[in-house]
């Protein structure tokens, strides 16, 4: 029992290593599948490449044709038992004649789970919670999209070693590094939309596009979004063809994420300035923070984040760092608010 258990950890590792190379801001999740024949060697593999795709189980199963009869298929996410663009994955799996189904994380999609009690009912051993924590962190922001109804917020900052995010001039480029700011591009690519407020798109005129270091586009590119009232000029860089920007009239953090979430988004990099971002905050809506601090000293100048009503050392917002490294000459600190909501 415990050699088998040992087999079957290899091979989820293995399902999701596969699953990490489909798009993650995609709307779909990341998931990976492997079959496994009854001798114990790798049939096929598949992974879902974005939404229209075919799911990562009817992929691996093209990809095995008849040798997946008989299989064990190793599944990130449990098989989903809905009909969209593609059919049930459920169904998919039985008329293969897979003979087990071994998955990581339970499908929170009311619409889309019931796919392992349907395998189970038609006499094909399945098996869930196998490296459930590890699928998590896979998909964590699509499934706290799924879980909560709203995106997974991450802020991010750039602040001197005084908490400074500007100069008293106004001037904020550049606080960091070039390591640092592509960096930031990396972490941009990666999300499904980033956020900024009219006051920063208008002082700063940014692009909000994620880059290579060469300059060039990332072929995938998050949706530029400008929330508040003050109208942009025609010749705003955020307004050019390199991507899609949306211009939304709130000042409601929670409208914006609502419209966001109708989209399928579920990872927002925000990187409004003080203001905007003191409004998420203050709503409770930030889940996650990237701080880069640079080895600079001001003295004086525009504060990183506005005022958040906090008065006493013992209201203070607690943060759980979950990562510190070097940037180039800068530090990178990722945080988690400890009651994120």
């Amino acid at each position: 029992m415990q050699e088998r258990s040992t087999t079957d950890t290899q091979w989820m590792l293995r399902a999701l290593g596969v699953a990490a190379h489909g798009p993650e801001a995609d709307p779909n999740p990341r998931v990976g599948c492997v079959l496994v024949g009854a001798d114990g060697s790798l049939v096929a593999e598949g992974w879902h490449r974005g939404a229209g795709t075919p799911h990562a189980e009817p992929a691996a199963l093209e990809a095995a044709g008849d040798r997946a009869r008989g299989a064990t298929a190793y599944v990130t996410l449990e098989p989903c038992h809905h009909t969209g663009r593609t059919g049930p994955c459920s169904h998919a799996l039985a008329a293969a004649g897979v003979a087990r189904v071994v998955y990581a994380v339970s499908d929170p999609n009311a619409s889309a789970a019931g796919g392992a009690a349907w395998l189970a009912d038609h006499g094909i051993a399945t098996e869930g919670g196998l490296l459930e924590a590890d699928a998590i962190a896979l998909n964590r922001t699509w499934l706290h999209r799924t879980r909560t109804g709203r995106p997974w917020v991450t802020w991010k900052l750039a602040t001197t070693l005084d908490g400074r995010s500007a100069a008293a001039d106004g001037t904020s480029m550049w606080i960091t590094g070039p390591e640092a700011r592509q960096d930031v591009h990396e972490h941009r690519a990666r999300c499904g939309a980033i956020v900024v407020g009219t006051g920063t798109a208008l002082a700063d005129d940014p692009r909000l596009t994620a880059r290579h270091p060469d300059g060039s586009l990332h072929a995938t590119q998050p949706l530029r979004v400008v929330m508040g009232q003050r109208d942009l000029p025609a010749t705003a860089h955020v307004l050019d063809d390199s991507a899609e920007t949306v211009h939304l009239r709130t000042r409601s953090p929670r409208e914006v994420l609502t419209h966001l979430s109708d989209r399928g988004i579920h990872h927002v990099w925000l990187e409004g300035g003080p203001t905007v971002a003191a409004a998420f905050m203050a709503d409770g809506l930030v889940d996650e923070i990237v701080a880069y601090v640079a080895p600079v000293l001001l003295g004086r100048g525009r504060q990183s984040v506005s005022d958040l009503g906090i008065t006493t050392i013992d209201d203070a917002l607690r943060l759980e760092p979950t990562d510190t490294r070097m940037i180039g000459h800068d530090v990178r600190i990722t945080a988690t608010l400890q009651e994120a909501r």
